[in-house]
């Protein structure tokens, strides 16, 4: 029988092809995901947070890890209301969660504006509830400060996001209150370097850089 996680892989993947590909990955036991559920809080005093989403958290850990001054990345949920969510419940949809990036940064090397500016590069803005191919609110986008001058800063970076010319639709984008960022699953943690073909594959079949490419330019 097909797992609850398969179904949601294959018709997140349409075609055949896609879901021989992509099966398997979605289908791997992951290691225990909630080990650590905090919100936002850094381990070490020297470090901050910032967390995002933008769609498939594949596609959102890559920008940032290659980024000089963060220190790492984390897929996980975030802005729902059922406690210890799973890429299960999540995919399914109707937990309220978005996937979402957990960024831990040294804030003497990069700061929060520059953060900013990665994840509006990196998203489509005027999508509602939808990133490229993945559909539903799970794969909104929006930024969850972590405090009030993160909140101030992306007020003020969606504001000049939606004054830009390149823009003639309103900013879907929301701006979401913190909340309990749950880790997801192991197998999920640094796709893009663990299965580069099956990521490679999906960010083309879902049209992701082209669609980036149209509002960005290259």
């Amino acid at each position: 029988m097909i797992s609850a996680i398969a179904r949601s892989c294959m018709r997140r993947y349409p075609g055949a092809l896609i879901a021989l590909l992509i099966l398997a990955a979605c289908t791997q036991p992951g290691a225990d995901a909630h080990a650590n559920a905090n919100t936002s809080a850094a381990t070490d005093p020297g470090t901050q947070v910032a967390i995002f989403a933008g769609g498939c958290f594949w596609c959102m850990e890559p920008p940032y890890d290659a980024l000089p001054g963060v220190i790492a990345t984390e897929a996980g949920y975030i802005g729902g209301h059922v406690a210890n969510s799973t890429y299960e419940q999540v995919s399914a949809g109707g937990t309220g969660h978005a996937e979402a990036v957990r960024v831990t940064f040294d804030p003497h090397k990069v700061d929060y504006p520059k953060l900013l500016e990665v994840f509006w590069h990196n998203i489509d803005p005027v999508a509602v509830d939808r990133q490229f191919c993945d559909v539903g609110d799970q794969y909104r986008s929006a930024i969850f400060p972590v405090n009030d001058e993160q909140r101030r800063q992306a007020v003020a970076s969606k504001q000049a996001i939606q004054a830009s010319p390149r823009l003639q639709q309103p900013i879907a984008t929301r701006i979401e209150p913190a909340a309990t960022f749950y880790p997801a699953e192991d197998y999920h943690q640094d796709y893009y370097r663990k299965n580069p073909i099956r990521y490679k594959y999906y960010r083309y079949s879902c049209g992701r850089d082209r669609r980036l490419e149209e509002i960005w330019g290259t």
